[in-house]
């Protein structure tokens, strides 16, 4: 693909997936109406997203070419998107500097990645997106799919477990609930925290990195910390391979957890190596009978020594279940997250919306989906550039300034000549009502000052993050006025005449009237706030 504007809109090609199992689609229909609304031509090839249960007339009805020969769809597509790395027969098909947009996994798959950069390609690997960026995370397929993963994990467990998830008692007796261990906090790992945590599980949960507890916790997890002082953070969000000290440690920890789980989700995996042995044959002979394993790492070899891929077998009293397919055993879900994915993709592309996507090597997130430009490598992509320093807050001025208060909008405390003149008046106007004001209204005068001096110190003094449901209770509270008002009604003030003055009743009404309203609004704000704060 050329960076330079063409005359006529691309054509997106959406094949059907030939992978064994696999039956997510790269597009749903809307996200095909809204590729065609960024200028794109669109072609589905027939039967795509049956699997997922898309028919082929909800395609047509947003503007989609339902093309019946793979081959045709390959060649006629400048860009074609997929779900799973294309087979050697399939990159065949692709049309002489195309572009393909996919999961490809380069360091897994150096050959597809010789025959791509044959065919003189453009490829953007979706597992290649720099996670860290914050812009790009409306991009991230991989936490897409893991947290899709991360909640069939718990269902195929559900489906396999021999009781329920949650405690009950009933007159047949007590049931306790299922316990559930959770070996790996990522974004798998705390998808499936939460969704067996909902079903009423206990659950608890490990990870290398120490600063995932808090999330587990947050959940309704408990985080199991392995006794051993070392921190598995990784670069891009992943954990990092730990020492032997650390593993010997671990191993221990895994061993006293698997008595006692009824179940065991394993979700470790490091990108570009074999999935680490977590379970042992021993810590499988251990558990309960009638207990659960899922292990997440089936593809790359499972973290359970025991696993089968693509099997649930039953080793020791233990069903170990190896699905890799999860994903696509909620395929309609993890269909439609991915395909929102690849147009969030698509727009970054085409910010013209003239239906030519322009692959901008100066863009991060751009640069490091790319791993072949034209036909030529680009992966790995060069470290991302380091976030630039916050600048150092402006030097306080001198105290000879702040004293003099030379300077507009100065926020430091006033002059002593001002505030002595300031106190000047203040007294001179308190002794002209003193000495002219009549007794009642001096009275009154007071308790006002006094009220406005103790709603000062009261709101004024308050952490920020309250204002909104203080001041709410305080108006209510303040609101004691309404007592004034009605003692008022009860005994009205006479006018000139020593009669009652009808006004001041009726504006003694009016305040109770609209006091009665900022007490029980009062009350009613506060309440539905603090319960914006409870689970």
């Amino acid at each position: 693909m050329q960076e330079t504007p063409m005359s006529t809109p691309q054509r997106i090609g959406v094949p059907r997936e030939i992978f064994p199992l696999e039956k997510r689609v790269a597009a749903v229909p809307d996200t095909v109406e809204k590729l065609i609304k960024l200028g794109f031509q669109v072609a589905i090839e027939s039967g795509a997203g049956d699997a997922a249960h898309f028919s082929d007339d909800a395609y047509r009805a947003v503007g989609a070419d339902i093309i019946d020969s793979a081959a045709a769809l390959w060649a006629g597509s400048d860009i074609v998107l997929k779900v799973r790395p294309p087979h050697g027969e399939e990159v065949a098909l692709l049309r002489q500097g195309g572009t393909l947009i996919s999961f490809i996994w380069p360091a897994q798959h150096p050959e597809l990645m010789a025959q791509l950069t044959a065919k003189q390609a453009t490829v953007l690997a979706i597992d290649c997106l720099p996670r860290t960026l914050s812009r790009a995370q409306k991009m991230d397929a991989l936490t897409s799919t893991a947290g899709v993963s991360g909640y069939r994990a718990v269902i195929e467990a559900a489906n396999a477990f021999g009781r329920y998830f949650n405690g009950q008692i009933t007159a047949a007796g007590k049931v306790p609930p299922a316990k559930v261990f959770i070996a790996g906090a990522g974004v798998a790992g705390l998808a499936a925290i939460g969704t067996a945590a909902n079903l009423g599980a206990i659950v608890r949960a490990n990870d290398t990195r120490a600063e995932v507890a808090d999330q587990v916790k947050s959940l309704g997890g408990e985080f199991v910390k392995v006794d051993y002082e070392e921190d598995g953070a990784g670069g891009g969000g992943y954990a990092k391979v730990m020492s032997e000290g650390f593993q010997a440690a671990q191993r221990a920890m895994y061993a006293q957890q698997a008595k006692d789980a009824d179940i065991i989700i394993t979700t470790a995996l490091i990108p570009g190596k074999p999935a680490p042995k977590l379970i042992t044959a021993e810590m499988v002979q251990s558990m309960k009978p009638g207990s659960v394993i899922v292990d997440m790492a089936a593809e790359q070899g499972g973290n359970c020594e025991l696993t089968v891929p693509d099997q649930a077998v039953v080793r020791h009293g233990v069903t170990i279940i190896g699905y890799t397919d999860l994903p696509s055993r909620l395929a309609k879900q993890s269909s439609t997250l991915y395909a929102t994915n690849l147009l969030r993709l698509t727009e970054e592309l085409c910010k013209a919306k003239d239906g030519v996507a322009v692959v901008n090597m100066e863009d991060e997130a751009i640069r490091g989906l790319t791993v072949i430009k034209d036909g030529a490598v680009t992966w790995p992509a060069p470290p991302l550039k380091a976030a630039p320093a916050p600048a150092p807050k402006a030097a306080a001025a001198p105290l000879e300034q702040k004293k003099s208060g030379h300077g507009h909008g100065s926020s430091g405390p006033l002059p002593a000549k001002t505030l002595a003149i300031i106190f000047a008046v203040a007294a001179m106007a308190f002794w002209v009502i003193g000495a002219y004001a009549p007794e009642a209204f001096l009275g009154h005068f007071t308790v006002f000052v006094l009220a406005c001096f103790i709603g000062y110190m009261v709101v004024w003094n308050v952490t920020p993050a309250l204002h909104t449901p203080l001041m709410s209770v305080t108006n209510a509270i303040s609101s004691i006025i309404a007592i004034g008002a009605l003692v008022q009604i009860a005994s009205p003030a006479a006018g000139l005449d020593g009669r009652p003055d009808s006004l001041i009743t009726w504006l003694a009404f009016a305040a109770l009237v609209l006091t009665a309203v900022n007490m029980f609004g009062g009350f009613a704000v506060t309440r539905r706030m603090l319960a914006m704060f409870r689970k």
